[in-house]
């Protein structure tokens, strides 16, 4: 929608940031994404419980393996998702996947960032605003659209995406 549109260049520029002012900034920003992260934790921690490794790549945590194959399955999503990220948090399929994907869920680290506690609504408006016009609410949404131009050399789609085995 035109109103999101507006709402999201006037929260994502960043020509207004001075490096000095985006690493004073970091605080202040997991912060906002906190809501986000805690739910990526009450994930990523039965997971490691289950096999599962996290580790910390920058300010992300990063959890992958263990169970995590089998419960993304379930997630409704008729693309096959092997890597989703909340907040602060990163769960993917297993390492490969993790590596491929890094550069793109960065992306939606950042939009996290920039929109917080609305990152989430905001997602799902974009996605039922382009399922409601005959466009594919997934590849069409904004939001993944800045995530694979930003962050991935490869294409969306179950072709390119890495194996779900862990």
């Amino acid at each position: 929608p035109p109103f999101f549109q507006k709402l999201a260049r006037a929260m994502g520029s960043s020509s207004f940031r001075s490096p000095r002012l985006s690493r004073l900034s970091l605080p202040v920003r997991v912060l906002w994404a906190l809501p986000y992260s805690l739910l990526g934790l009450l994930i990523a921690l039965p997971a490691c419980a289950l096999g599962a490794r996290l580790r910390r790549h920058d300010h992300t945590l990063e959890c992958t393996g263990g169970r995590l194959p089998r419960w993304m399955q379930r997630l409704p999503n008729r693309h096959r998702i092997a890597a989703i990220t909340l907040g602060h948090v990163v769960l993917a399929v297993n390492s490969s996947a993790m590596q491929q994907l890094r550069a793109h869920e960065r992306v939606h680290v950042q939009q996290y960032e920039r929109w917080g506690p609305f990152f989430g609504p905001a997602y799902v408006l974009e996605s039922l605003w382009q399922a409601l016009h005959g466009r594919d609410a997934y590849r069409a949404n904004r939001f993944e659209q800045e995530a694979y131009a930003k962050g991935g050399p490869f294409t969306p789609g179950p072709a390119r995406m890495p194996a779900a085995s862990s």
